[in-house]
């Protein structure tokens, strides 16, 4: 069964509760509006509000139906449209539907001041063991951001990853690994 998620200014919304704990769980996707930890199917007792690429990955994968003014969207392009993914953004889809794809259940990296944190096993079960943060290929970043970033990741115990999409298409990962010599 294909589950409705409707775009409503510009946040995609997916209004039945059945269908909201079914999508949380299918992969950990969305936020409910009024749950703050979700554990059990039970915690939520709201909608489901998915984020742009969540959307997008479900409709690829055929679990969800996008609607736009109550009418089906009936292509990912058209859908990339209606949500304002930009060309920068699509190269940073690619790099999580990858990540999902692989198994890692993705989330925002906002609190981190990132745009990923993934997990193996999902949140509420494990603390995210990796910060994700986008760069496109040729992008100069300062050298700060990185020390930064590396001192944040380590303070909470997780990996930094810087992700690009090389001019091919294929992916690239750099893992910072902190260590105590």
């Amino acid at each position: 069964m294909v589950i409705r998620a409707d775009i409503l200014n510009g946040v995609v919304i997916i209004k039945d509760l059945n269908n909201s704990r079914k999508i949380y769980f299918l992969g950990y996707f969305g936020k409910p509006i009024n749950a703050e930890k979700v554990k059990v199917e039970t915690d939520i007792t709201s909608p489901l509000i998915l984020n742009s690429f969540e959307a997008l990955y479900l409709m690829e994968k055929g679990v969800i139906d996008l609607f736009y003014n109550d009418k089906r969207v009936n292509d990912i392009n058209e859908a990339k449209k209606i949500l304002k993914i930009n060309s920068k953004k699509e190269r940073q889809y690619e790099i999580y539907k990858e990540l999902r794809d692989n198994g890692l259940k993705v989330r925002s990296g906002l609190k981190y001041g990132s745009d990923f944190v993934a997990y193996r096993l999902g949140p509420g079960i494990e603390h995210a063991p990796f910060i994700i943060h986008y760069y496109d290929i040729n992008e100069n970043f300062d050298p700060i951001e990185l020390v930064r970033a590396g001192r944040l990741s380590h303070s909470v115990k997780k990996d930094f990853i810087i992700s690009s999409l090389k001019d091919n298409g294929k992916s690239l990962y750099i893992i910072f690994k902190w260590f105590k010599p």
